[in-house]
């Protein structure tokens, strides 16, 4: 029986995929920052485990506490919606170090792992705003971005060991609490300069109106494909939204 572990498993997209994973029996290990009961389903094929991908000493005890894992899929990050003039660099750094950093740092603990074993897939969730252009989005998309390029680097170098890495590109997602984590507790009108204000406010009605979105089950059905392709492909996008956006590019 083949197990995964999912980091940011407690809402959206990774509890999402840490059931879809286990109703197709496999084992997981769902992580995140703040384990706490009831999240996920009582089975004796899902353990929560603690960990912070900003925080080294949490990474290591995590994959220790883990034993050997078949797959990862880095689904932690930081949501971010602002006008770029407007963010503190404080945050900007803060949404590196989950979205980028961290990606990189749980991907390069269990490296050894699958090399050693001579298999393995690595699953970095990024965003449709790698796909296109899209407002407030710059430093998301900025961090998207890096895990985009750093992915596609990565799956040459492991393809030697028979280890894989891939990237799935979610859509616009209105179940999920995007919106409300993007702006770190502060309003969109404090994140955008006044000279700003109407174009930010017709951006975001753009952004609502759109006849498109993108499922947390679309996203849980992509990550399994992902992992279970064999064709090569590295991007995959997740939703109708991130599909036509991949379409058109």
């Amino acid at each position: 029986m083949k197990t995964v572990l999912i980091t940011g498993a407690s809402s959206g997209y990774g509890r999402e995929i840490a059931l879809h994973f286990h109703a197709q029996g496999w084992n997981v290990i769902a992580t995140m920052r703040t384990p706490r009961a009831g999240v996920l389903p009582d089975s004796d094929r899902i353990r929560l485990i603690q960990l912070d991908v900003t925080d080294p000493a949490s990474i290591t005890a995590a994959f220790e506490a883990a034993g050997p894992v078949d797959v990862l899929v880095n689904n932690a990050g930081i949501p971010s919606i602002s006008v770029f003039e407007g963010t503190p660099m404080a945050r900007v750094r803060e949404v590196f170090e989950t979205n980028t950093f961290g990606v990189m740092a749980t991907t390069q603990a269990v490296l050894p792992r699958f090399r050693e074993r001579g298999s393995g897939v690595v699953v970095n969730v990024t965003s449709s705003v790698v796909l296109g252009h899209m407002p407030l989005s710059a430093v998301y998309k900025a961090s998207k971005m890096a895990v985009e390029g750093f992915t596609a680097s990565l799956a040459l170098e492991l393809a030697p060991f028979g280890v894989q890495a891939k990237t799935v590109e979610p859509g616009a997602c209105l179940t999920t609490n995007f919106a409300a984590n993007a702006t770190n507790g502060a309003s969109l009108d404090e994140l955008v300069p006044a000279p700003y204000a109407p174009w930010a406010k017709e951006a975001m009605g753009s952004f609502t109106a759109q006849d498109l979105f993108t499922e947390e089950s679309d996203v849980a059905e992509t990550v399994w494909r992902a992992v279970h392709d064999t064709t090569g492909q590295l991007r995959f996008p997740a939703g109708p939204d991130a599909v036509r956006l991949a379409q058109a590019k």
